[in-house]
């Protein structure tokens, strides 16, 4: 997954929009369903983890970790703060979070990220202006800022998460993306772990800019050359070199004992001399970014971001194995040959091509970014990125999603559901689009009430999807207005229209224009007011279905002080940029009151888009 920043500019924002949870902006879900914000105010949260006992773990790309105590809790709990050991920036962080199965009584939490530091060295190698990491130039993207990734396992104690156990530590990653994956545990109790292949995603990376992680045929440092290298993105096919040259666990899922790190004793190379070998029991991945396990089961099913043509959602039928499953990256992406590597040439690529069609495993699902996954789903296409698996196994969503398996794109901002069969087994050809707008979703997970979250990663929020069925929700106010801010006398049109209701209610309306408390000023959908005094006024509105459920929001109106104004100076809105340029951006602020606004007034916000 590979991120690039857009621009925009806020200064000193005047207007605050309060109230109760609000369903994702423009987010489209079936009848009978409600997209509500759970927890507000987290730090670009990467992934969740629900325990046994009820507790809910949050993953912070910064290195945090936040607890909470149960599904009615809205403020999370700091437990563990791993920000030396993280490097947090491009694809890079903690990204990923597991409980042990048996939680509390082994009060064990497991994470999955990107070490501050070159496998086996000291943290942090690369350091920034908190919370972001930076990669200097040089290396810069010429060469890269050289990483590993660690799997470790935290212990809960007293309501803190310490005592760091480093199960693994491997995932040479050179460049910014394509960084660690997840975890989840299989029902044979081992805990499985994802990770990318740390390649350049600019060019088709085989060795050629230094070869840092040292792959073969040649030593760190020195530039590999075709045909016969083994670098960059043909990491994720490190299974398949010599016998005596290790293996790494690039683009591969492992399968290792929670306790130790491991490789299982039944996995498909477990008399290999090489540790790493051991661990593996599928490969050829770009950037397996999520993972789950289907039920009652050791099947993965894992979420594989692509490069330039296609996403895949990937099976992994049996871990335990004679063979470890690969599934051809960078030979292949989606079911055909990737162009661009088969027209390298490479030797690893050419061996894989002849050994026949059984030699890869073809994906269970794979869309085009060109193309919707659904027939007119109403999802955007071109640029897409799959990050989020989940099986659903309540009771509280309809009979029809029982066993189904649900997928999320963050970039297309939609959730995609595939039925199961009678045998429980998802029906592929049956994909359709769940949710439509969904708001930046990087994980998904079921909770043991049945709900669906997500989380939304930019905007630091857990959303949780829940069935209303026959239960009344409770309906969503939305107040707007034409201006927030102006000189006395300030007319103001209101507009309570974007209200919802997720059952489908009728609403009414009453609103509070003068702000004393009472909603008795108008029953009209878009009042006006004109305010003759300056002050700021909250004004409220309350939103009734008819069947007792009451939603009430505010919005500050700032009277006799105008808004501020922002300006952004560079880059121009025509500009247009590669990945990888380093862009500049400056702006200002003024204030009809204030005049031009000091620099400690602009707040700027980075909006993370995928490219």
């Amino acid at each position: 997954m590979v991120k690039i920043f857009a621009i925009t500019g806020l200064v000193a924002a005047t207007a605050v929009l309060a109230g109760p949870s609000r369903v994702a902006d423009a987010a489209t879900l079936p009848g009978g369903f409600t997209d509500e914000v759970a927890v507000s105010g987290l730090d670009y949260p990467s992934d969740v983890t629900f325990a046994t006992d009820g507790h809910i773990f949050v993953a912070e790309r910064t290195g945090r970790i936040k607890m909470l105590d149960n599904e009615d809790d809205t403020t999370p709990t700091l437990v563990a703060d791993l920000a030396a050991e993280v490097y947090n920036g491009g694809d890079r962080g903690l990204l990923a979070i597991a409980t042990d199965p048996a939680f509390p009584a082994k009060p064990y939490v497991y994470v999955a990220y990107s070490y501050n530091g070159e496998i086996g060295g000291p943290s942090p190698r690369w350091d920034g202006v908190k919370p972001w990491d930076t990669c200097p130039d040089p290396p810069g993207d010429a060469l890269g800022c050289m990483i590993g990734g660690r799997v470790s396992r935290l212990t809960l104690a007293n309501g803190v998460l310490g005592a760091e156990k480093v199960l693994v530590e491997d995932w040479c990653n050179q460049f910014l993306s394509h960084s660690m994956g997840d975890l989840a545990f299989g029902a044979d109790g081992y805990l499985y772990a994802s990770g990318g292949e740390g390649a350049n995603y600019l060019l088709s990376d085989y060795g050629q800019l230094g070869n840092s992680c040292a792959d073969p045929p040649g030593p760190a440092g020195t530039n590999l050359t075709l045909p016969d290298a083994q670098g960059g993105s043909l990491r994720a096919q490190s299974p398949r070199r010599a016998a005596n040259v290790p293996a790494v666990l690039s683009g591969s899922v492992v399968r290792i004992d929670p306790s130790t790190g491991a490789g299982a004793p039944d996995n498909p190379m477990a008399a290999a001399d090489d540790a790493n070998r051991r661990r593996i029991v599928a490969y050829g991945f770009r950037n397996p970014f999520r993972l789950t396990i289907r039920p009652g089961t050791n099947e993965v099913w894992i979420g594989d971001v692509g490069a330039g043509a296609w996403e895949e959602v990937n099976r992994l039928v049996t871990p335990a194995d004679a063979t470890a499953d690969n599934f051809g990256w960078p030979c292949y992406e989606g079911a055909p040959r990737r162009p661009a590597w088969d027209n390298l040439n490479v030797t690893m690529c050419e061996s894989l091509y002849t050994a026949g069609a059984n030699a890869v495993v073809t994906p269970f699902l794979a869309y085009k970014h060109t193309d919707h996954v659904q027939a007119g789903d109403g999802c955007p296409t071109g640029s897409s990125s799959v990050t989020g698996v989940a099986f659903y196994t309540g009771t509280t969503f309809p009979t029809r999603y029982r066993n189904g398996l649900f997928f999320a794109d963050y970039v297309r901002g939609c959730i995609y559901f595939v039925p199961a069969d009678a045998n429980g087994e998802p029906i592929a050809a049956q994909v359709e689009a769940f949710e439509v707008g969904a708001a930046g979703p990087v994980a998904l997970a079921e909770s043991p009430r049945g709900h669906l979250y997500y989380l939304d990663i930019v905007g630091g929020a857990m959303h949780r999807i829940r069935a209303t069925g026959g239960v009344n929700s409770i309906p969503i106010a939305h107040p707007t207005a034409d201006v927030v801010a102006g000189p006395v006398p300030l007319t103001v049109a209101f507009d309570g229209r974007t209200s919802s209701d997720a059952d489908g209610d009728p609403l009414t309306y009453a609103w509070d224009l003068d702000a004393d408390g009472a909603f008795d000023d108008s029953t009209s959908a878009t009042p006006n007011r004109t305010y003759t005094a300056a002050g700021v006024v909250d004004v409220g509105l309350q939103v009734d279905d008819g069947h007792g459920g009451v939603g009430t929001a505010h919005l500050s109106i700032s009277v006799g002080n105008s808004a501020p104004v922002p300006t952004i100076a560079s880059p121009l809105s025509t500009k247009r940029w590669s990945v990888g340029d380093v862009i500049s951006f400056s702006g200002s602020g003024s204030d009809a009151e204030q005049g031009a606004l000091p620099a400690s007034a602009l707040t700027w916000t980075l909006i993370l888009q995928h490219c």
